[in-house]
């Protein structure tokens, strides 16, 4: 409306000036013809001639107000009919991203993102730059930033594919081959498992083992007289070894389940049974030691019969054979009914292709570096072939059989010894072959990737839920310090910063003590999973905290005294080897290096370090008691100090020891006497039959007939451990 006016009126004026030209002109006429006719007008006309100066200006006049209105419409069509508004910059966030990460994406400083985030809920001191910032945060920082925000995922995820490799699939049945069925002997421990597989191959392991018991899952290749071969594990008997014998099974076709005639059906005898139930794996039952004349083998079938194991005596379906692993009774008897079970089980491979097979146990070898015991289940293994397992990758060097001889190939059932691993797979991991080393690189490093996305989620999660405890930990100290005046808040803030000062060096001490920070080294991968599934079981944090700082396969290193000594741990070796200067290094920077061959051992040693750990326990040992027969009081000064008339009823009483008053079986005093008198005679002993009288250093307390004084030492004995880790 506005400027309708203003157009209006700049045309009004315009067509005045317009008039005013015209009417000058016309004066200026006749101002010529009036000087043609007369003279009257000379002066006047020179006026006019003399006065231009009148024209000029109406016409400077007029062609501004024309060059204005002309300058206003152009720029009113020059105008965009929408008022231009200023975007904002679009920034490109993801779920998870680090403090670094969002400063970058923003292209500001990572000051900027700390600056964003003070006032917060968020702990700046605590926020490093490889810190992950949850989604709450993040709109926080772009928010306060004034820019946009817009979603998107893992920068990796959109370029990263699957890049795993994967199981052929079956075969065709025309192309399989039969082959040698694979064996697992189980059973509890000092059954006979290792005797029995000695007496079939003819060596002498048993005699080799420390503490009697075996301690890795041995993989060996018997021919039998008649030209059968079987593949047989010996897994551990012993408690530690639960995910081993689990391994075992897995990879197995059938289980040969050792019993001591003598023994009968125990823990780990269980425990296979349910490890070969999981398996889907038949079982033979081996009862073994029936050559002595305890053994009781229809015992040991009625024993497992509560464990749905049926012997064919009794109607159903699994062979048992009485043998003698010692003196060689039945083993031929024993291997028919193995090799009769695999004939019904038709058990079938295929040989060609690329291979797949098992890792049964992995190792480091001074010479020959990380080194794997495998099972072959398809294809045929050959020198120079590319295998990926877990996230390890090999090209093959060696291969060598279970007497240690070079092999040029291992087809399927066959247990081979593999050199040629970048780095040492797990025990149980699947091994694959592929065409070439950048594809097994590119193997491994997906499963590296993958790995390390599924631990960004779990920290995710973990954030997540610091989050939420630190939001509701600021929500209360809001609601605590709200109402209060500022310096009312401020003197209560500082009375709680200085209940947290630092611990004094006693205190420290004390909580170190109870701390056992520990490092485990082993001949082999099962070695330590075995001895870190003892650890999983430890249950007594509130007695002594036990920290695992490291563990790993091989001979004790520079850097495990090095690492042992920052943390102030204790080093334990099973099967391993630590050289005189290695220890000579521990001895000088006070580090326990303690070596062990049997499993059960080093745990012991364990129990005992932890005991060591451990505040000693104060306990009370009676040296005599007497009962109350009468009561009275005597006056002292001002006072009347209750006295006890008492008889020693065993033991004997001395005044400088600790006292305790017992009533109804109740402790309702401990302290220590104030006098003690035979007859009106002060005395420090007063033994058995004898009377006395006593007076506490307790006044307040009242003796009643009837109660008993009981006379006490306290002693310090050493503490031991709760934790029972099951064997």
């Amino acid at each position: 409306m506005n400027r309708k006016i203003l157009k209006l009126e700049n045309l009004l004026r315009f067509h005045t000036i317009c008039r005013q030209l015209h009417s000058l002109c016309q004066r200026r006429m006749l101002a010529q013809w009036r000087h043609v006719f007369s003279s009257a007008y000379a002066v006047q006309t020179a006026q006019l001639y003399t006065r231009p100066w009148q024209t000029d200006a109406l016409i400077r006049a007029a062609l501004f107000q024309r060059r204005l209105l002309v300058t206003k419409k152009e720029k009113r069509s020059q105008k965009s009919p929408l008022p231009s508004t200023k975007s904002k910059k679009e920034v490109e966030v993801w779920l998870g991203m680090t403090v670094e990460e969002l400063a970058r994406a923003m292209e500001k400083d990572i000051d900027c993102v700390y600056e964003s985030l003070m006032n917060t809920a968020v702990d700046i001191d605590s926020l490093e730059t490889h810190s992950r910032l949850d989604e709450v945060w993040i709109k926080e920082v772009i928010k306060k930033s004034g820019m946009k925000l817009k979603w998107s995922k893992l920068k990796q995820d959109k370029v990263r594919e699957n890049k795993d490799a994967v199981k052929r699939p079956q075969a065709d049945p025309a192309l399989l081959i039969p082959r040698s069925p694979v064996v697992t002997i189980m059973g509890h421990v000092d059954h006979g498992k290792t005797t029995l597989l000695d007496k079939l191959r003819k060596t002498q392991v048993a005699a080799m083992e420390a503490g009697g018991i075996t301690q890795h899952i041995g993989a060996f290749l018997v021919s039998l007289p008649s030209g059968e071969k079987i593949t047989f594990l010996d897994t551990p008997g012993h408690a530690a070894f639960s995910a081993m014998r689990a391994r075992g099974a897995q990879v197995t076709d059938i289980v040969i389940l050792v019993v001591a005639a003598d023994d009968g059906v125990m823990k780990q005898t269980v425990e296979s049974i349910q490890h070969a139930r999981d398996a889907h794996v038949p079982i033979v039952l081996a009862i073994n030691k029936c050559d002595k004349a305890e053994a009781d083998p229809e015992k040991v079938k009625k024993e497992l019969l509560a464990y749905d194991v049926v012997c064919e005596d009794y109607g159903g379906d699994v062979q048992a054979v009485h043998i003698s692993a010692l003196t060689g009774e039945n083993m031929m008897a024993l291997a028919e009914a193995t090799i009769a079970l695999a004939e019904m089980l038709e058990l079938k491979a295929d040989p060609t292709g690329a291979v797949e097979g098992t890792v049964i146990e992995s190792f480091t070898d001074k010479g020959r570096g990380p080194v794997t015991t495998a099972i072959i289940q398809r294809g045929t293994l050959r020198k120079g072939s590319i295998l990926v397992a877990g996230k390890s990758w090999a090209k093959v060097r060696l291969m060598f059989d279970e007497n240690g001889r070079a092999v040029s190939e291992a087809c399927p059932s066959m247990p081979v010894g593999i050199v040629g691993w970048r780095d040492l797979p797990s025990a149980g991991d699947e091994i694959l072959e592929v065409e070439s080393e950048p594809r097994a690189r590119e193997v491994v490093d997906w499963r590296k990737y993958e790995q390390e996305q599924e631990k960004n989620k779990e920290d995710l999660k973990l954030i997540e839920e610091k989050r939420k405890e630190h939001q509701e930990a600021h929500r209360k100290d809001r609601e605590k310090y709200g109402t209060l005046h500022w310096k009312e808040r401020s003197y209560i803030k500082y009375k709680e910063k200085k209940e947290q000062q630092p611990l004094k060096l006693k205190e420290k001490l004390e909580r170190d003590s109870n701390v056992l920070p520990i490092i485990v080294k082993g001949d082999v991968d099962g070695s330590v999973e075995a001895i870190l599934n003892i650890m999983d079981t430890y249950d007594a944090s509130h007695e002594c905290e036990l920290e695992l700082v490291h563990f790993g396969v091989g001979d004790i290193s520079e850097n495990d005294v090095k690492l042992a000594e920052t943390f102030h741990g204790v080093i334990y070796g099973f099967n391993v080897n630590a050289g005189n200067v290695i220890q000579q290094l521990a001895a000088k920077k006070g580090v326990k290096i303690k070596l062990h061959k049997v499993i059960y051992h080093l745990i012991e040693d364990l129990q005992e370090e932890l005991n060591s750990r451990l505040p000693c326990i104060v306990e009370e040992h009676p040296i005599g008691e007497a009962s109350i027969l009468a009561t009275f009081s005597i006056t002292e000064g001002k006072k009347k100090v209750p006295v006890a008339g008492c008889r020693v009823q065993k033991g004997q009483i001395e005044k400088q020891k600790k006292f305790k008053l017992i009533r109804n079986g109740h402790v309702i005093w401990k302290g220590s006497l104030l006098s003690l008198k035979h007859h009106k005679d002060d005395t420090s002993v007063v033994k058995t039959g004898m009377d006395c009288g006593l007076s506490l250093d307790e006044e307040t307390i009242e003796f009643k007939v009837g109660d008993a004084i009981v006379c006490y030492e306290e002693k310090e004995v050493p503490a031991k451990t709760s934790w029972d880790p099951g064997f």
